[in-house]
């Protein structure tokens, strides 16, 4: 586009300056050292020891690993990395072969819990990244880290959780054997040490940021460079490269570039007219306002998948938004429900490569994508409009 003057390059490559560029590259980095040092490995098998005792417990213990993984390591593919191996070497301590509706259970609740609870979290999830860097280049919009969580962790992170726990014990009944044997309880070395004081420092600064107003992406870039430094940090520069999934972070910075473009050369203006007069949109109805942009948005998903959804939704916001009875960021943070609630594993890349990862078929990843995708619209989405209600965000 930039050779065809279809847009002006500081527009075009602004992707690459975006804060969410940045939050990515320093996830990466942060998700390598966690794993080259062993720390998340530990934590993770401490918490594995506890998972046993019931099927109900097994299932509930792995939903819960992946969404407090998700705090302190942004990356989806690197929890689903670490924790897969660890998850399936649970399995068949307990007895759940390859094939059985148990081990497909487990492997299922890493990819569902990894991807759709960590939409709670703004650093944690590309779609968010993407939401947030596009309506801060379109619109200079700013989300920080604990408004966000406050507004969605009640239902996309811990009631969506109860959903998916429920879902997979009813879908996938097993009868797991006691495993015996306890975790191994090593000393931690210096380097963990290290780590986590800065994980819990970087944790710390990212829900304080409405207090100091450093923003996020600028705390992890931080903690990132501290992970890289000789002596403090714990990469050189083969693991970095090796570590760093540098395809990912360029197609970041080119769908933020052409969310930019949308929203510079009018198209989202112009994609917004067509649409809009469609929509069952009353400023007099704000709820039905906002289940017809959590519909729109998960049309969209069928068609763009969930990381193109806040590259196209998002520079619609603006033309929704005066065409509603909703505020330019309600509009905006309305499609994190809809791109968090995949109704088909391939609009959910983490999804798909969990049930790779484990040899789960594909029909089981599909029954669970139906069954959670109508139970989250019928019950959560309703109780997600009441707390944008009472949080104030919809009058």
């Amino acid at each position: 586009m930039a050779v065809f003057h279809a847009a002006p390059p500081d527009v075009l490559f602004s992707g690459f300056q975006s804060e969410a560029f940045w939050l990515v590259l320093g996830g990466f980095v942060i998700g390598t050292a966690i794993r080259k040092v062993g720390l998340a490995d530990r934590i993770a098998r401490l918490l594995a020891d506890h998972l046993n005792g019931s099927w109900f417990r097994m299932v509930a213990g792995v939903i819960v690993l992946t969404y407090a993984l998700a705090f302190v390591m942004p990356s989806n593919m690197g929890r689903i990395a670490l924790l897969m191996p660890i998850i399936l070497a649970l399995a068949d301590r307990a007895g759940l072969p390859e094939g059985s509706p148990g081990r497909a259970a487990l492997a299922l609740a890493v990819g569902f819990g990894t991807y759709q609870l960590s939409a709670s979290i703004l650093p944690a999830n590309v779609p968010n990244l993407i939401m947030t860097g596009a309506a801060e280049r379109a619109y200079g919009v700013h989300f920080d880290y604990m408004s966000y969580l406050v507004l969605h962790a009640p239902v996309i992170g811990i009631l969506k959780g109860v959903v998916l726990i429920g879902c997979l014990v009813w879908l996938f009944p097993a009868s797991p054997k006691p495993i015996e044997g306890g975790a191994e309880t090593t000393p931690m070395s210096a380097a963990e040490w290290r780590l986590s004081i800065i994980l819990l420092a970087t944790l710390a600064f990212w829900m304080t940021d409405s207090l100091h107003g450093i923003r996020p992406a600028w705390v992890g870039l931080v903690s990132a460079c501290l992970c890289l430094l000789p002596r403090v940090g714990f990469l050189n520069g083969e693991e970095f490269a090796a570590g760093v999934n540098v395809r990912t972070c360029i197609y970041l910075g080119g769908i933020l570039g052409l969310a930019a473009v949308v929203a510079w050369s009018g198209l989202g203006t112009a994609i917004g007219d067509l649409i809009i007069p469609h929509l069952p949109l009353d400023p007099a109805r704000p709820a039905a306002d906002f289940a017809s942009m959590i519909g729109l948005a998960s049309l969209l998903n069928f068609v763009v998948t969930a990381n193109g959804v806040p590259a196209v939704f998002t520079p619609l916001a603006a033309s929704l938004a005066a065409h509603t009875g909703l505020s330019l960021p309600t509009v905006l943070m309305s499609q994190v429900f809809a791109y968090a609630t995949p109704l088909l594993p391939y609009q959910a890349a983490p999804i798909v490569v969990a049930a790779g990862m484990a040899r789960v078929p594909t029909s089981a990843a599909v029954k669970m994508c139906l069954v959670v995708g109508a139970i989250s619209f019928v019950v959560l989405a309703p109780l997600y409009l009441v707390w944008f209600r009472l949080l104030g965000w919809i009058g």
